[in-house]
């Protein structure tokens, strides 16, 4: 029984951890400045002011990923 309850317990701690989970959002641009003004302006439609980036990558265009805190 008590395995049991700490099969329970573990798998409600990991559900709660799943949906603490921050979101990520994604932007395209032309340059640096252009991709993070997208993002910004992404963050800012769903509500959030406060985002991390966590990814830029360049080549013909910037595409840079973010994520915002919950």
């Amino acid at each position: 029984m008590k395995t049991i309850t700490t099969f329970i317990t573990a798998a409600a701690f990991s559900l709660l951890a799943f949906g603490a989970s921050a979101h990520t959002i994604s932007a395209t641009g032309n340059t640096l400045d252009s991709a993070e003004a997208a993002l910004a302006a992404k963050a800012k439609a769903e509500g959030k002011s406060d985002y991390k980036i966590t990814s830029a990558r360049m080549g013909n265009f910037v595409m840079m990923t973010a994520e915002l805190d919950k």
